[in-house]
């Protein structure tokens, strides 16, 4: 099948008085129709550069390499060609709705805007379809609460109008940014199950940015695990879960809390700071922390590799940027 978005040596880099941040560093992926992404990683590890670069969202940051939708190459489009594509054919929900939402407009409003830009509908047929949406995301009684302002929803129901939004236009690829931050866990799980149940109705693409793992174990098909700005690694949610090749992709696993463990026993944390992306080291940026470097990650940078036994399979390839991927110790790492 051929992906919906094919992203290829993306680089996102910003000039500062203290000089170039190179945000997203090489950074390639796919993603088909009908299937979800997860994008995960710590602060700082280029995540949302990601998205907002796929969307052309950046002001002020040089980029390069290759963003495709459907076939078409979106990198170098003019403002105005590009602004046709963002919001028609592909969307991004952004983890603070509140931000996000104009405080002026009535939620109802601001949906039925969007719609008008893209299809220069009648404003009585854009508000009918403002009204549709809200309903089938979810939001009771939508004639009335079209008609309410951003601040009269709680976060949750500002997260649906915001997914609302981003639908009505149906567009092939959702990208969600931390779609469920700041809401509790059960407004998470009706928020996810919402993304999943209109991914399966309409066909769509979605890349889940995100730091949960929970949530990507929960809807991900696929995951990128991003650290400096680069991929570790790449694979199929099974198989990553159930045997990490990266280093930091386990140390990730092994931070989550566990329940045949005591109350008392300490949480396993991932030692040093993540690596300046003012000046990044020749190597492998994740050597000063891990805990099976050896000769050469301190002056060798890892390429992206195809990794186990999937390598001639149908299914999606694994890959992973580690020099010893699969050993579990310094020691064996040396072998």
């Amino acid at each position: 099948m051929a992906a919906l978005l094919e992203v290829r040596d993306l680089r996102v880099t910003f000039t500062t008085p203290r000089g170039t941040v190179r945000a997203v560093d090489s950074l390639g992926f796919t993603v088909e129709a009908g299937r979800t992404l997860g994008i995960v990683g710590e602060s700082g590890s280029g995540k949302s550069v990601t998205s907002l670069a796929v969307m052309g969202l950046h002001r002020g940051a040089e980029t390069g390499g290759s963003v495709a939708l459907d076939g078409r190459e979106l990198t170098g489009l003019p403002e105005r060609e590009l602004a046709k594509v963002r919001g028609r054919k592909m969307a991004m929900i952004f983890q603070d709705p509140l931000s996000s939402l104009h405080p002026y407009y009535t939620i109802g409003e601001q949906i039925a805007e969007h719609y008008r830009v893209h299809f220069k509908a009648g404003r009585s047929a854009a508000r009918k379809r403002a009204v549709d949406m809200l309903g089938e995301v979810g939001i009771p009684e939508p004639a009335r609460r079209a008609g309410e302002y951003p601040h009269q929803f709680s976060g949750g129901m500002r997260q649906r109008a915001m997914i609302a939004m981003a639908l009505a236009c149906e567009p092939e690829l959702l990208i969600a940014d931390e779609p469920t931050t700041a809401l509790d866990v059960t407004v998470q799980a009706q928020i996810l199950e919402l993304i999943a149940r209109l991914q399966q109705e309409r066909g769509l693409g979605v890349v889940l940015i995100t730091h949960d793992l929970g949530v990507v174990a929960r809807v991900a098909h696929e995951v990128l695990v991003m650290y400096g700005g680069r991929a570790a690694e790449q694979a199929p949610v099974d198989a990553l879960f159930a045997d990490p090749a990266h280093p930091y992709t386990r140390g990730l696993l092994d931070s989550l809390p566990r329940l045949d463990t005591t109350d008392d026993a300490p949480l396993t944390s991932i030692p040093g700071s993540p690596p300046s992306l003012l000046a990044p080291a020749p190597g492998c940026a994740f050597a000063p922390r891990c805990p099976r470097a050896a000769e050469p990650c301190d002056d060798v940078r890892p390429e992206l590799l195809a990794y186990g036994d999937d390598r001639d399979g149908d299914g999606p390839q694994r890959m992973v940027a580690c020099h010893f991927a699969g050993a579990r110790t310094a020691e064996e790492a040396a072998r």
